[in-house]
């Protein structure tokens, strides 16, 4: 496994649309090293995801895992899940304001609304067709991959940009009220 370099803002590849993985493409070695290196990538940045166009390779695949990750201790815990070929259906109208941050965003976060309950239809790596239901931070986190995946950053999607900090600034004037605000939410996470 590697280490693959992230795209930071600007950088066009993370303004593209990705292409769909078909099934030979989805079995292939060198798509199956691009899932490890993903993986290998986020968990060494200390991501709770991250997209294949974030390391430059404009297809639809995204991974996800919160395993006792030190940058966010207050999400729930989600399984390593490999995504390809995603969609987002949202199962309410019912949103949650979330503090996002983005590995090719350096240390800059911002506030905006996520649907707060969304079913995941996407292609686990072995090709098996899978759904799952996510809600609260875990739900955000499923559409801020997917976004990626759509050419969307989270910047796109933050309504007032005086919201904006940096994480050093987060951590002293917002963290705790953010945390009281999302309490209900936390424990929300994919069975």
């Amino acid at each position: 496994m590697s280490v693959l370099r992230i795209a930071t803002l600007g950088d066009p590849v993370l303004r593209e649309q990705a292409v769909s993985v078909g099934a030979q493409e989805l079995r292939s070695a060198e798509v199956q090293q691009l899932i490890d290196d993903l993986i290998e990538t986020m968990r060494c940045a200390g991501g709770a995801g991250l997209a294949a166009t974030q390391v430059s390779v404009p297809r639809r695949i995204a991974v996800i895992e919160v395993d006792d990750n030190p940058r966010y201790p207050y999400k729930p815990q989600v399984p390593l899940t490999v995504i390809v070929n995603p969609t987002i259906e949202p199962l309410s109208e019912q949103k949650l304001l979330i503090n996002e941050g983005c590995l090719s965003v350096p240390d800059l976060r911002g506030d905006l609304e996520r649907f707060l309950e969304v079913s995941v239809r996407f292609f686990d790596r072995a090709g098996e067709r899978r759904e799952l239901v996510a809600r609260g931070l875990t739900a955000g986190t499923f559409q801020h991959e997917v976004d990626h995946l759509d050419g969307v950053l989270f910047l796109d999607r933050v309504s007032d940009p005086r919201t904006f900090s940096t994480w050093e600034q987060f951590e002293r004037h917002h963290k705790d009220a953010f945390l009281r605000r999302i309490a209900p939410y936390v424990r929300d996470a994919p069975p």
